[in-house]
């Protein structure tokens, strides 16, 4: 499993901002915002937790399917590294091995990048790791029904008459426009929207973008969250539910992005927010992930 990793205490965070930021001309302001806003959230990401979580709970997936195999995580930015996965699976003896990038939709920065660290680790160890990945999970039935099932709770939070009218907003990581457009990654999130919102019944959805960074000059992925929510307030819309289908699992660009700045956008507009979790370690996500990684081993 190939994740992004995340700091684990306030200690971790700025030598885990100065590993995401190596090589880049990121200001410094923007460093010390970032800082910021994993202190507001505990001093923590969830990240690496709900991966472990996600890690064990396959395992046990796989298990009831018939199928005994060890599952490894290896993180991009923070402990455990890539390289260092890699070695524990040379000492195991697992070096055919079937990678689970921990992102449903596919772009570079998503997806591309991960191929490339895993070059890197293997020739930074002089390890010679076989490795096939399993496709992106945006349309996987078990990943959309979980997304829905996370929606479906937050329904009970508004009153039945006024169900209908809720928009429901799915966000995802906005990314340069120059990078969307050499790769499927809208378009899976849109296909993702669509099999969710079908799944509840519910055609009043909209999908948008949040987490921008980089230059402002720089074209990105719009609309952002915040002003989209001003311009539903515009309209009248009493209650959003946003969900970003765009992580599998929480850390800080949901937890603060959207769980206090988005949230402090709607109580300044009069409107009631609730945020559907994203699918975390849910047991029938996780069941679509086993079933994918045994589709790869028996086609190969």
């Amino acid at each position: 499993m190939l994740g992004y990793g995340g700091p684990d205490r306030p200690e971790d965070i700025k030598p885990f901002l100065e590993n995401v930021n190596k090589g880049l001309n990121i200001p410094k302001d923007r460093i010390d915002e970032v800082a910021h806003h994993y202190e507001l959230i505990g001093g923590k990401s969830p990240i690496n937790d709900l991966t472990y979580r996600q890690a064990i709970g396959l395992e046990h997936q796989l298990r009831e399917l018939g199928y005994d195999l060890p599952v490894f995580i290896g993180m991009r930015n923070w402990d455990p590294l890539i390289a260092d996965t890699i070695k524990i699976m040379k000492r195991e003896q697992s070096l055919n091995a079937i990678g689970i990038i921990l992102a449903a939709h596919r772009c570079d920065a998503s997806w591309e990048r991960y191929y490339r660290d895993v070059e890197q680790a293997k020739e930074e160890t002089e390890i010679d790791l076989n490795i096939q990945y399993i496709e992106p999970q945006f349309d996987n039935p078990l990943f959309i029904e979980s997304c829905a099932d996370q929606i479906a709770r937050s329904f009970y939070e508004i009153p039945d008459e006024q169900r209908a009218e809720a928009k429901i907003i799915f966000t995802a990581h906005s990314i340069p426009v120059s990078m969307a457009q050499k790769s499927p990654y809208v378009q899976q999130l849109n296909t993702t929207a669509k099999l969710i919102a079908k799944k509840l019944e519910h055609d009043n959805w909209l999908l948008c973008y949040q987490s921008r960074s980089g230059r402002p000059s720089d074209p990105w992925l719009e609309p952002d969250v915040c002003d989209v929510i001003e311009e539903l307030a515009a309209q009248d819309v009493k209650h959003v539910i946003i969900q970003a289908i765009g992580f599998i699992c929480d850390h800080v660009e949901v937890m603060y992005d959207i769980g206090i700045e988005a949230f402090k956008v709607c109580r300044h507009v009069g409107i009631k927010m609730h945020r559907a979790n994203t699918v975390n370690d849910d047991p029938k996500f996780l069941r679509g992930l086993a079933n994918s990684v045994i589709k790869l081993i028996e086609s190969s």
